[in-house]
Parts: structure tokens; sequence; C-alpha cells
């Protein structure tokens, strides 16, 4: 005669309910987790589309307009974590509203080997963000030095007319363009980055 075997007790509704509340939670976990990685560049490229949180505007094509109305446009250099020194030509210069001006930038790579860079940017003030365009620019690129070599890098740029409508802008009569350079995250290790990352184990 076969041993009785217990029946499992009928699963009730509380217990359904909170199965479903926790598959719930986990798709939750991992859609935020997925859109926590997604985030930076969505929120880099929204910016640079917007002209959001100061973030300079890259822009096809001049304004047909210029106006007869001037600004001091100031130019501010930084590095972070590179043996880089980079410095502004000019550490100003006046722009009508609507004029394609060119700014130059010099770069030079202290070290002795080639490394590479990539400059992320804003302008004060934040307002002046979506009217500051950019025709051409070192920082929509990384940007490779050799060791010891000095290289100029050219910005050319204009302000958009409407900036001289905008309630938050037409009073303003200067706007400041900010570079940092940083190493590039999608750069190939150097020599020294590569030693520091070898096994202990490794021949």
């Amino acid at each position: 005669m076969s041993p009785n075997v217990p029946s499992k007790p009928p699963i009730t509704p509380e217990q359904r309910r909170n199965a479903k509340v926790a598959l719930i939670c986990a798709a939750a976990f991992f859609g935020m987790t997925g859109m926590a990685f997604a985030s930076v560049p969505l929120y880099r490229a929204f910016c640079q589309l917007t002209g959001f949180d100061g973030t300079t505007k890259r822009a096809e094509a001049a304004p047909d307009t210029v106006l007869d109305r001037k600004l001091t446009i100031r130019f501010d250099a930084n590095v972070r974590d590179l043996p880089w020194t980079f410095t502004a030509e000019q550490t100003s210069q006046p722009a009508k509203i609507g004029e394609t001006k060119l700014a130059l930038f010099t770069v030079r790579n202290n070290s002795d080997q080639a490394i590479t860079g990539r400059a992320v940017f804003n302008v004060v003030p934040e307002q002046a963000g979506p009217y500051f365009q950019k025709l051409d620019c070192f920082c929509f690129s990384d940007q490779t030095i050799g060791p010891g070599e000095t290289v100029e890098m050219p910005v050319l740029y204009f302000v958009d007319p409407k900036y001289a409508t905008d309630f938050e802008t037409k009073g303003k009569q200067e706007v400041t363009l900010s570079y940092t350079f940083f190493r590039s995250v999608d750069a190939p290790p150097t020599p020294e980055t590569a030693q520091a990352h070898k096994p202990a184990n490794a021949g």
C-alpha cells in the first residue's frame, strides 16, 4: 500500500497578489537599471539638441541676419586628470548677434605618450545655451595628442538672433563659453594603464 502523500494547499488570492507584485517590482528594477546605463548618453544628446542646462547646440548653417548689437564672448579652458596644457588664445572677443566668429584654443600634451581626450562644454548664463550655436568644434569628437605635441583647435560659432528677443537673455551683454578636457572613456589604454590592470599571474 503506497504511503499517503499530503496534497499541497491551494494558492490563496493573497499569495497570487503578492507574487504579481514581486514580478512587477523585479521588472521595474531591471528596467530602471537599463535606463540608468542609457541615461548619460541620452541626457547628453538631449542637452546638445535643446541647449538645456547651458549646453551649446550644433548648427548646420549660419543665420542670414546679423544684428547691430555686440556681445562680449569670454572663453574658459580647463583640464581634468590629464597632463595637458589647455588655453584659449583670447580670453574674450566681441561678437555681433548672428555674426559667425572664430575662436582658437591651444592644447599641449606634456607627457611622453599619446593621449586621447574629449572636451565637454557649456555656456553661462544657462539661458544662452539654446542660442549659442557652433558650426565646427573640437568637442564633437575625441582628440588624440601625441607626446610633447601642441595642437591648435578652432571653434566656429554664432549667437542666434533670437537671443535678442528672449526676455531671459536680451539684457545680458556677456556670454562665457567653457570647455573642460577629460581623458576619453573610449580611448585605448596607454601602456601605463594596461600594466596597472595586468593580472598578477600574467607572464
